[in-house]
């Protein structure tokens, strides 16, 4: 060993810079080519901003803490593709505020739960999942059966969505309010279930 790497061993100031500037390097390293590159800002083919009614249930899944049990992020791993299908790509997530990736599965990964299983399925799993999953610990959801959604709510939001570069009409816009007046909170999350990874997933 130098002398030189002995010194720099000892001195914890000069060792914390070079920590810190090796660090950066590499977290500019990984962090520019997604900046800038097409990956992360340019939408997968097929995917479209979220309608009303998905983009509400979006919300309840997040409002709910959904995201703390199921990931929606199939990794490139043999494993995980033939349980789950095709692995997941930056691009499906650009219209999610914030994206829904992650590892923590104590139920399993949703990316591609869209067709899966009917309607009344999934109603009946969130009310009391172990009609469905007897050894299922997810907790159940009954009151989004009473929840309604807020409809200038939910326009307001696509507005805001439309300033910050998505898609949306003007027409889909003033229409929003009337897609998901009078739906409960239920259909909603209903709906975006529905619709993830359908793509994707073949189906």
């Amino acid at each position: 060993m130098s002398k030189g790497h002995k010194k720099l061993e000892k001195n914890i100031i000069l060792m914390s810079v070079f920590i810190v500037i090796a660090v950066s390097l590499g977290g500019l390293a990984e962090i520019l080519p997604l900046i800038f590159g097409n990956q992360v800002n340019v939408p997968a083919e097929g995917v479209k901003p979220y309608p009303p009614l998905q983009l509400a249930g979006r919300d309840v899944y997040v409002k709910e803490g959904c995201y703390n049990c199921h990931s929606q992020m199939i990794r490139p791993f043999r494993s995980e593709t033939e349980r789950y299908g095709k692995f997941s790509i930056a691009g499906e997530s650009v219209y999610d505020r914030p994206f829904q990736w992650g590892s923590k599965r104590t139920g399993p990964d949703l990316a591609r739960v869209g067709g899966r299983y009917s309607d009344d399925w999934h109603v009946i799993h969130l009310i009391n999942p172990r009609d469905v999953v007897p050894e299922s610990n997810m907790p159940g959801y009954p009151w989004l059966m009473e929840n309604r959604v807020d409809p200038d709510l939910v326009r307001h939001k696509l507005s805001v969505l439309q300033t910050l570069g998505d898609p949306y009409t003007d027409e889909e816009i003033a229409a929003a309010a009337q897609a998901v007046d009078g739906k409960t909170e239920m259909d909603a999350l209903v709906a975006y279930l529905q619709g993830l990874g359908l793509t994707r997933s073949g189906r």
